[in-house]
Parts: C-alpha cells; structure tokens; sequence
C-alpha cells in the first residue's frame, strides 16, 4: 500500500486578506455617517413584532453577548419607533379629604397636571388673601354683631325671667364655676348653711318644696339657652361659610370651569370647598409666631395646615415627546418603583402625600423601560417589582420593607397608578435560560426573545457597512480618518476575533477599541490618517500590554523549567496545545503529554481524573479513546492494555477534549514502539471512527507553539496538525505566516488518526486487506501485533481458574 500524501497548508490558507480595492473613498472622512444597526436583521424583527404587540406579556428580552451593542442599538432602535406613540397623561396625587392616609391619584393630558398645580397654589393664595379681608369687612362686623346682641338679648330676658321667679318664691339666684345655685331668703335676707340648719324643720320642709319647683323652672331656662347659643352658633357658622362662599366661592368655581372635563378634578375641588368651609380657622389665625432661636441650632418649620390643599405632580409629561423612553441605569427597588420620603421633625419622620416620589417604571408609563437583566437580579426586589407590575398592570409606590410585610412603617398608602408599559430587558443568553427553567413567571411576562448574533457573514456589504461604522465613530469622537488600507485592517481583525476568515465580529465594542487606539497612535506619529500599520500596531501593542503572564510562561519554557521540546523524537510523547484563558486575553502554549502502556485490563487511564484534575469534556475525551481503540484493534479478542495518561507538569484542572486526538497519537507510539517527532504538535477532538474534530482557538494554539519554536530556534521541520474543518478559522498574525511562507513552520491539515500519526512517526498508517489484515511494516500492524502479544502474556500470566470463568461462562461458576 502506498504512503498517504501528508498535505500542508498554503500560504494564502493562512488568513484572509480584505483587499483595499473594495472601496472607492480616499478616506472615511469622505463617507456618510449611518445610524442603522448592521447584520441583526432577526433581533430587528423580533424588537419590532414585540414593540407591535399589544396584547399582555408581549415584553421583549434581547440576548446577546456583552460588547455587541444591543443595549445601544435597542435604545436607539426603540426611540425611533417612539417618536410617533402617543403622549402619556400626567399623573399626580392628592390629599384624600375622606381618608387622608390613602391619596388619590389623577391622570391629566400632558401639561395639564403642571397646570392645575398652579391653579391650586393660585387658589390658596387667593384664599388666604380674600378671607381675611371678607372676615374684617364692616358688612361682616355689623351681621355678627347684630346676630350676637340677637341671642345676647333673648339670654338676658331668659335671666331676668327666671331671677324674678326666684323673687317670688323667696330664692335669689347666683351663679358658679360649677353651674347656677339658688339660695334662700327670708325677709329678704340670705339664709346660710348654719342658719339654715337652725330653721324649724317644718319651715326647712317649705324651703325645699319651693326649690325643688325653682330648680326645675331654672333648669328648662339653662336647656333654652343651650338650645339658643347652639342656634347662635349655627347662625354664625352659617354667616361664616355665606360670607366665605361669597369671597372665595368664585375662585374655586373659575378652577372648576378650566378644569371641567375632569370628573375627578372637579370632585376633588369640591372637596377642598367643603373643607375650607370647615377649617376657616386655618385662613383667619395668625401666620404663627417666631420659633424661639437657639445659636447653633437650626429647628425645622412647622407644617402648614395647608399643605393638605397642595398637588404632588409625580409624572411630568409636558416636555415628552411621543411615547416616553426610560433607560434604567441602576434598578434599585426605589429607582423603579418610586418611594415616600420623610423628613425628620423633632425627634420623628414626618410624611405626607406631597413627599410621594415616581421610579422609572411610572415616569416610562405609556412607553418603554429598558433594563439589564444583570443589574436588575443583583438588586434585591427590583425582579419582583418589575414581575409584580407586569403580572397586575399596575404600580402601588410603598416602602420595600412594608411590602414584604417585614416592618409596618406608617404613613400614606397612595392609590395603585394603571401601568401600560412595554418593558425591554438586555441580558446574556445564559440569564434567559436560567429564568425561563426556573420562574414559571417569566416565560408569561417576556415572551419575546430578540437574539443578537456576535458576528455576521464577511460579504461585501458587510465590509462596507464596517467601513461606514469606523467613519461614524470617527465623526462622533472627533477621531483620526482611516486609509482604505486601515479600514482593511480592521475588516481582518473583525474575522481574527471570532476566529472565522468567512464571518466578521458584530461585537462592536471591541472593534471600536482597536478604531479609538488606532486613533491614538496616529497621533502620536505624523500621518493626518490612520493607515493599517497603526491599525497593526493598536493590535499589537494591546496584546502587548495584556501578555506578561504569556511571555513568562515562555521563559520558563526556554529555560526548561517547564519541559518542552520541539526538536528529536520520543516515543509516547507528544506536544499537545491548551489556552490560557485570562479574561481579557487569551493563549496558546503546548503541553508535553507523555503516556505509559502496559499489560493490564484496565484500558487508558486519566491521571488527571485520579488526582481530581479532569474535567467532565476531558473524561469524556478519554472514554473515547477506550472506544476507537477497542472498535479498531479489538473486534476478534480482548483489548489486553493499561495505558496511562498524563498531562506533564500540569497542576490546575484541565477541561475539553481538544486534546483527545493527541492523547492517541501518544498511546499509538507506545503501542507500535514509534518515535513521535517532537517538533510537530497536535489539536484537535477525535470519535470513535478515529475522526477528527474541529476545535477552538486554532489560531492562538498555533501562535502559541510558534512563539515557542521561534524561542527555541526555528529548524524548519516544526509545525502543528490541526483538524481539516477549523482550516476556515484561520487568521493568524502576519509573522506565523511569513515563516510558513520561507519553509520554517508548517501547518498540516487531517481528517483522521492515521494522516495525524503518519505525520508525526513519518510510518504508513495502513489499512485493512480484504483478509483484515494489516500490510506488514505498517503502523497499524505493528499496533495489532503488540497488543497481540500483550494479550498472550497477560493470558500466561493469569490463573487456571480466571482463565476458565473468562471462557466458560456459566461453566465457570459451575466449576467454582
């Protein structure tokens, strides 16, 4: 059988290169800024179809990763469509007359509620200035006094009345603090309690029988008086309210006439007449005395009685325009729902419904609230707030503690507010998941789910609409224009970052942080433009900033403190490649992988999962390997094999399985006896069909064992095999590619285990006859014939009896 072709890579199969031609601008200060949201065609159309329904739980929840700008083009997005909504009412709150602990709430159109909260403080005024001034008239002073010499003049007859009755039956009359007494006379002398007590009983006898009627006559006088001062009162209560009607009566009926169309406006100043009728005390006395000053002390004001007449205008949409917008930048529970305040006094918090406070989700009623979902889970029951909302389409502004029945606080219970509202929440896909498993709520509230891609098809269109992006932020930031050959650079790097040369990153964050240094550079030099080789060094600088742990890892390798070598051949070792994942920065550094076979049953081995070090891709990884082994070279016996496996000088968890096919190409090697070349490293997965699978972070992997083999010396015979499906991920930076280009690196491209361990033993894999046989001197067949031997030692090796039971079977348990 012939040798398989071992295959390498081309140059131009290294990276893709954006080719300058494609634009027509001599720079991008030539091109037209642009607001549209590039390549989220399907998070458009979700947005849209969520903001069109109008039916309850049609809220939207936009996943995507941080950095593609979903929050940025989903306000924008949703102020465009907002500019033809309809205006909110203004909301605000009143004292509630019949119960002052709960306040009403009133929506006006916009504008409307500013305006009546000036007609009130208007009509309070005018109240406090006409009130008086119809109190002190002289029109006033002649009815009251007249009204008082009225009753003052029926009291003095009833009084004389009642003292000449006295007269006659021999009693004079005297009044007390404690009431009216009638004392005796005889002959017109007042009788004493000790000469009264001296009188003949029979003449006391008399005494009494005539008080007695007295008493009664001087009790239906007193009951008379009461009647006639409660009459007097009511008169005067009456003269009050004519005379108080006739002052201000007008004012209020002026409010009520602009205000007409408000059944609860015009109830509500209906009540304020009544109550102004009935606390006139509160316009007639004086405006209180002077707080005694103490030095260095500052004592609050006293509230003022009419304070009950004011409006609290919580919701303010004069200014608005279309449907309101909010952003809710930190969603405490007090931010979005709104809170009472108090004020301390003396000692004690004082509140009242002027102090009541809108949160974001009142101030966005009528419109839109967008929310992190991060942000809101890390505020404690700003998530329930927001549900609690949405599932009852309406707000009650109460303290936190109070609503959870925690602490009992006092104060106002304000009316609940009706809430319409559309409510979009920006998140990970990871949090959707998370609520949609978890919280039978969510999935009813949030019913849409707008996805935003990280990264979008590298078309023309594409590249042009980054060309169009980068001279959008230059405009905006007041930036450095790009070159043609600058916009390039950039549409590369776009590919470099999702790791794919036929995609482009939509994670505009970042590619708006290599414009902005790329910016920065250019000043510091001479150009007037950014041109790609500042675009080169914004990329290589920031990695350089972000890769001291990289570069000490590389010296330690250099000084072999960790063990790696890139030169020789060595059999049961090979260099396989890991990430470093630090964040911000990712790289690649090889691992040397060493493994030991021997006779045994237990198959391969994972040091790492005996020492607590593997993860559960990793172990997988491993199991598969038991089964490509056991599929390939064991279909007529037992697999007859132990082999361990080990990550060399590894001392932290290791995941995945990008490193399952390197793993093999070690157990094969130690199997056939093969050297491995040490100057070739390996990635990538491997099935059960001895099939190659794709991985991620091919470039940095590469890169990483690059920078190694440049450290060590670059022999020309060094390179590393990657899977034939991640050619496509290829984007790796110019100095890897140009030492492919003079013949000092290599990268080789497979599809199966035996193009990877032809490459690196430099032996025929082989394949099966029609016998099933594998062609003599073949790396397969000398792996047939070792675990054949394998298996004949550890069959002389065992017992009798383990013989017979693996043989027998149920014989086996007979003859035991």
């Amino acid at each position: 059988m012939e040798q398989m072709a071992i295959e390498k890579l081309k140059v131009e199969d290294l990276r893709a290169r954006c080719d300058p031609s494609l634009f027509t601008f001599k720079s991008t200060e030539g091109l037209e800024i642009t607001d549209e949201i590039i390549s989220q065609e399907r998070a458009v159309k979700s947005i849209g179809f969520g903001l069109g329904m109008k039916s309850k739980g049609y809220n939207i929840y936009v996943a995507g990763l941080a950095g593609t700008g979903k929050a940025t083009l989903v306000k924008r997005f949703v102020e465009k469509v907002s500019e033809n909504g309809e205006i909110p009412d203004d909301w605000l709150y009143v004292n509630n007359f019949q119960d002052p602990d709960k306040p009403l709430a009133i929506n006006l159109p916009p504008g409307k509620g500013c305006e009546f909260k000036t007609g009130m403080k208007e009509l309070v005024e005018n109240l406090k200035r006409g009130l008086p001034s119809a109190f002190e008239s002289d029109n006033y002073r002649d009815r009251n006094r007249a009204l008082a010499e009225k009753y003052a003049d029926k009291k003095r007859k009833l009084i004389a009345k009642i003292e000449e009755e006295a007269k006659k039956k021999g009693f004079q009359i005297k009044s007390t603090p404690a009431g009216i007494v009638t004392i005796p006379l005889i002959d017109g002398v007042l009788v004493k309690g000790e000469d009264y007590q001296s009188l003949r009983e029979d003449l006391r006898e008399d005494i009494e029988a005539r008080q007695k009627e007295l008493n009664k006559s001087v009790r239906d006088v007193l009951r008379e008086v009461s009647l006639m001062e409660r009459k007097a009162k009511e008169e005067l209560e009456k003269l009050n309210k004519e005379v108080a009607l006739f002052a201000v009566g007008h004012f209020i009926d002026e409010l009520q006439d602009r205000f007409r169309d408000y059944p609860k406006i015009l109830g509500f100043l209906d009540d304020v007449q009544e109550d102004v009728l009935v606390n006139l005390k509160d316009f007639l006395g004086s405006e209180g005395e002077e707080q005694i000053q103490i030095p260095g002390l500052n004592l609050p004001k006293d509230v003022s009685p009419l304070v009950r007449y004011e409006v609290n205008v919580i919701v303010d949409n004069r200014y608005t325009k279309g449907a309101p917008v909010l952003f809710e930048t930190n969603p405490t529970y007090i931010n979005l729902v709104g809170q009472i305040e108090r004020r301390a006094q003396f000692g004690a918090y004082y509140t009242d419904f002027t102090m009541i406070k809108a949160g974001s989700i009142l101030k966005a009623n009528g419109g839109y609230l967008i929310v992190n979902a991060e942000d809101v889970l890390r505020n404690p029951l700003s998530y329930e707030a927001i549900k609690r909302v949405l599932k009852n389409d309406e707000i009650k502004i109460e303290e936190a503690a109070e609503q959870h029945r925690l602490i009992s606080t006092g104060g106002p219970k304000p009316e609940p507010i009706p809430i319409v509202l559309k409510v979009i929440m920006t998140g990970s896909p990871y949090i959707f998941r998370v609520l949609y498993a978890y919280d039978d709520e969510f999935k009813k509230i949030f019913k849409v789910r707008a996805d935003f891609t990280e990264m979008m098809d590298r078309t023309e269109k594409s590249i042009q609409e980054y060309a169009a992006f980068i001279a959008t932020l230059c405009r905006n930031e007041g930036l450095k224009h790009f070159t043609p050959e600058a916009v390039a650079a950039v549409v590369d790097y776009g590919s470099r970052i999702v790791e794919d040369r036929e995609k482009l990153s939509l994670r505009f964050s970042d590619i708006a942080d290599i414009i902005r240094e790329s910016s920065y550079w250019t000043e510091q030099g001479v150009n007037g433009l950014v041109t790609a080789e500042e675009v080169r060094k914004a990329v290589a600088e920031k990695e350089y900033r972000l890769s001291l742990i990289e570069e000490q890892i590389n010296e330690l390798i250099e000084d072999g403190t960790i063990m790696v070598d890139v030169d020789g051949e060595v059999i049961g070792q090979v260099n396989g490649l890991s990430i470093y994942d630090l964040g911000d920065f990712a790289f690649g550094k090889p691992s040397r992988i060493t493994v030991q076979t021997y006779l045994g049953k237990e198959g391969v081995v994972n040091i790492e999962r005996k020492a607590d070090l593997s993860g559960r891709t990793h172990d997988k990884g491993i199991l598969i390997l038991s089964g490509f082994l056991s599929g390939k070279y064991a279909e007529d016996k037992p697999l007859s094999l132990s082999a361990s496996v080990c990550f060399e000088q590894s001392y932290d968890t290791i995941d995945g399985d990008s490193a399952s096919s390197t793993e093999l190409f070690a157990i094969l090697s130690t199997i056939a006896d093969a050297p491995i070349k040490q100057g070739i490293a390996v990635t990538g997965s491997v099935n059960q069909r001895g099939e190659i699978q794709p991985i991620g972070g091919v470039n940095r992997k590469i890169e990483g064992f690059f920078d190694v083999c440049k450290v060590k010396g670059l022999t020309g015979s060094q390179g590393v095999i990657i899977p034939r499906k991640n050619v496509k991920n290829l984007m790796l930076r110019e100095d890897v590619v140009e030492a492919v280009r003079r013949g000092k690196f290599h990268v080789y491209p497979i599809d199966h285990v035996d193009q990877g361990i032809e490459i690196l033993t430099g032996i025929r894999a082989g394949q099966r006859d029609e016998s099933g046989r594998y062609p003599e001197e073949t790396l397969n067949a000398r792996v047939v014939k070792r675990l054949d031997e394998m298996a004949e030692n550890l069959r002389s090796y065992s017992s009798p009896l383990e013989e017979e039971g693996e043989e027998g079977g149920e014989g086996g348990e007979e003859a035991t």
